[in-house]
């Protein structure tokens, strides 16, 4: 998990020996990032997040300048989970508890939620929703393909923020008295395709965009083995054609957990040997 950088108040100027101006100046040529009226961080810090975490450091600064208690939702109480959701975006959303219809403040979508269903948790010291209220909510008020990758992560275990996984049958628990029946039939849709196989949010989206083009579903991390031994899995397989897809992130070519002391060149030469591999069993090959 990457460090966020430190949020900057323009409230706190005289503590950090500046001025507004001074502060306003130092956005303009690009030293600090202006992430909300107030809010500053590190120009260089802010440039060097994914889009992801600059939307994570958008939640806190939003909290950090929010004149009222701030129950976050949604896609927000998503990032604050690190549950993975689709699109960059997205408004800073919470929950209201007063029935108004919702509504927008301070740069902020309020959704309004019944106090009687809702429970609240502090997580990296902001108020959010649970993760089953968060990724059913989700799968209620966003498109069937974004919905998936978020289900897909809770359904195992994500052992880096030390959570359990939560099985289908308490999601499923989870939508009682909340929402319509329209809602909960998009609910009950999105939960039994989710699949907690899947490797990587871009192969949740793959596979939900794949499925709402009429696509035969494929088997997720199909072993594959030749004389010399196991060859690796593939991220999708479909039976019908004997094909093996992939979804090539950039991660594997990047990250040191994944290049484990090669160089990405190295990485690149061996996939495409591995893809070799797995043709000569007589499967195809797609990316």
């Amino acid at each position: 998990m990457t460090d966020l950088p430190r949020l900057i108040l323009s409230r706190d100027h005289v503590y950090h020996g500046t001025t507004l101006k001074e502060l306003a100046r130092r956005a303009r040529a690009g030293n600090l990032h202006r992430v909300r009226q107030g809010v500053y961080v590190d120009g260089a810090a802010w440039t060097a997040l994914k889009p992801w975490e600059q939307y994570r450091v958008r939640v806190s600064a939003a909290a950090e300048t929010s004149s009222a208690r701030t129950i976050f939702a949604r896609h927000s109480a998503a990032s604050v989970w690190g549950i993975p959701t689709i699109g960059v975006h997205h408004p800073v959303q919470a929950v209201t508890l007063k029935n108004d219809g919702g509504r927008s403040r301070a740069g902020i979508s309020r959704h309004y939620a019944d106090p009687a269903s809702l429970t609240v948790h502090r997580r990296e010291g902001l108020l959010v929703t649970g993760r089953v209220r968060t990724v059913l909510d989700l799968a209620a008020f966003t498109p069937f393909v974004e919905s998936i990758a978020p289900l897909d992560h809770v359904l195992k275990a994500d052992r880096k923020r030390g959570l359990p996984a939560i099985s289908k049958e308490t999601l499923l628990a989870g939508v009682d008295g909340i929402y319509t029946a329209a809602a909960i039939r998009r609910i009950q849709v999105a939960v039994d395709f989710a699949d907690p196989l899947s490797g990587s949010a871009g192969e949740s989206y793959s596979r939900a965009l794949m499925h709402a083009a009429g696509f035969e579903a494929p088997v997720l991390q199909r072993e594959f083995r030749d004389e010399a031994g196991r060859v690796g899995y593939s991220d999708f397989y479909w039976k019908g054609v004997r094909v093996a897809g992939e979804f090539d992130g950039i991660d594997k070519y990047l990250k040191p957990e994944f290049l484990k002391g090669r160089t990405a060149a190295q990485a690149v030469i061996d996939e495409k040997l591995r893809e070799d591999r797995i043709r000569a069993t007589g499967c195809g090959v797609v990316r």
